[in-house]
């Protein structure tokens, strides 16, 4: 049956139709099929995400296609969730290319609790490190135990430990190199455990029978509240290579431990009102030196406290606290008259 004459079969000499009803399609295939190429090509080069430095054209969408998919307004957001769709229809990613990671609440992405390469010898470094964090910690819950069992020197000694795992650990991760955020709030926690929570409890231990019990508590119980109000503002705070701003919690554990060990011969009221200067030195803003500014201080100056120490040890511990407790408003009427 002959064919009709509209409906002449097309031979491969027959020219193409021309004309916007095939450019439009044209150009539209040929944007989508560069995108395709571009994934291709970012996927070949180990990228699994297939992201590349070449930004991808933005496709043209007719008000037929906005209607197909229910676009009411020209919505970026909306035509980039189906450019992304089609591509992803074209060329999905393969699940042995997909990085199996936990997402973040906020960005959608992982955050490694180590930085930097992920090697075997840099995994033992950092866990060396937490392990020093992990071992405060642990001190500082046998120093509860014990001060419950009325053992209030042994507990003492091992808030002493506790303040040397919190000096070891952070040194070790600056040597190491594995410094991360994840250890300074491990750091942060496991301080507020042992020296927010153990050090007010061997004191409370401490001053059973010597001061009335509820005396006791509200002094114990502000040296908890002043330590989280410390570390919070330190881990929020700009660091100062030079002063701590107010008393470290380390420095007021240690400095309450040493008096409980020692056993510092002054009366219960005394001992409890130094507590409580202490609990408020921690939050004040008074400038106090750091350990390693003091090390470089003339060797002469610490002629006097050793020699002290082989006198009456307790005597030279009590005016070396009050006078580190008395630099910090000294220093900052300095700045203050400088300013």
């Amino acid at each position: 049956m002959p064919r009709a004459p509209w409906r002449r079969r097309r031979t491969t000499d027959s020219p193409r139709p021309a004309g916007r009803r095939w450019a439009g399609p044209l150009r539209r295939s040929s944007t989508f099929a560069r995108q395709v190429l571009l994934v291709r090509v970012g996927r070949r080069d180990g990228d699994p995400s297939g992201a590349t430095d070449v930004a991808l054209p933005e496709p043209r969408y007719t008000e037929r296609r906005r209607r197909r998919y229910g676009l009411d307004r020209f919505n970026r957001t909306g035509l980039d969730r189906i450019a992304r769709a089609e591509i992803d229809a074209v060329m999905p990613v393969s699940p042995a290319l997909a990085p199996v990671v936990e997402p973040d609440e906020e960005t959608g992405r992982s955050i490694p609790l180590l930085p930097g390469e992920r090697t075997a010898t840099r995994r033992m470094k950092f866990a060396l490190v937490n392990a020093c964090t992990l071992s405060s910690l642990m001190l500082g819950m046998l120093a509860i135990f014990l001060a419950m069992q009325g053992e209030v020197q042994v507990a003492a000694l091992c808030l002493i430990a506790c303040v040397a795992f919190d000096g070891l650990d952070g040194a070790l991760a600056r040597k190491l190199g594995v410094a991360s955020p994840f250890g300074a709030q491990m750091d942060s926690l496991a301080d507020m455990c042992s020296f927010g929570l153990a050090a007010p409890v061997v004191v409370y231990a401490s001053l059973a029978g010597s001061v009335s019990t509820a005396a006791a508590a509200v002094a114990c119980a502000l040296v908890a509240a002043c330590a989280a109000i410390r570390l919070a503002r330190f881990n929020v705070s700009p660091k100062d290579g030079r002063f701590f701003c107010g008393v470290p919690t380390t420095m007021a554990a240690a400095v309450l431990a040493v008096t409980v060990a020692i056993r510092l011969p002054v009366p219960g009221p005394v001992l409890l009102g130094g507590v409580a200067l202490l609990a408020f030195a921690m939050v004040s803003s008074f400038p106090y030196a750091k350990l390693a500014r003091l090390v470089k201080l003339p060797p002469w100056l610490w002629l006097a406290p050793v020699v002290g120490a082989l006198i009456d040890i307790r005597l030279t511990f009590a005016l070396i606290v009050v006078g580190y407790l008395v630099s910090g408003p000294v220093l900052w009427l300095r700045q203050r008259r400088a300013a």
